[in-house]
């Protein structure tokens, strides 16, 4: 049997939901230690974060202990996609449970890093999310890509290359215990 690109959503959630949650807190911890490391090495100053899902890495820390030193945006859905919002408070909960900051006048179009979560990744480290093809739409319409940082808080992996030419691709996978850095970035 092939594995194709939705079997292997569908593993990945599936291994995500059975993961246990006592120690997830633990698993979110290792990666905003390596998050946080990562981020200092880099000079970059506007930074894409996303607020956390149940089943995805919590990265609040990292988001909060950044946010007086960078420009930091989250996502704010429109339509089939986002646009980048300055994070602030209060956040309200929306359409998938999802916490957004308010909307803005603002049309930012160039961020330096994003840090992207994950539901799964193929051998060409390009993401699969969770189906909706938000992010896919998002970073098509950037000028120049950033530095992607995909988080995961259980590794989801298959060295076959199974995604789609308009899936993206990051440039480093971090996950508790195992590190995954592309090869090739394409310029």
């Amino acid at each position: 049997m092939t594995l194709d690109k939705p079997t292997f959503r569908r593993n990945c959630l599936q291994k995500l939901k059975n993961r246990a949650l006592h120690n997830s807190y633990y698993r979110s911890s290792l990666v905003n230690i390596k998050l946080i490391k990562l981020l200092k090495l880099q000079k970059r100053k506007k930074i894409l974060f996303y607020y956390p899902l149940a089943m995805e890495v919590n990265i609040v820390k990292v988001l909060n202990s950044l946010r007086k030193k960078h420009d930091i945006y989250i996502p704010f859905m429109v339509g089939q996609s986002f646009k980048m919002v300055p994070f602030r408070l209060p956040l309200r909960k929306k359409k998938f449970g999802i916490y957004e900051a308010g909307n803005t006048l603002r049309n930012i179009k160039k961020i330096d890093i994003a840090i992207v979560p994950v539901v799964g990744v193929d051998g060409n480290l390009q993401r699969i999310g969770f189906g909706k093809g938000m992010y896919d739409r998002f970073f098509e319409k950037l000028e120049k890509k950033p530095y992607i940082i995909f988080t995961q808080r259980e590794l989801c992996f298959t060295k076959k290359s199974i995604c789609d030419n308009y899936d993206i691709d990051g440039d480093i996978l971090i996950t508790p215990l195992k590190d995954i850095k592309k090869k090739n970035r394409k310029k």
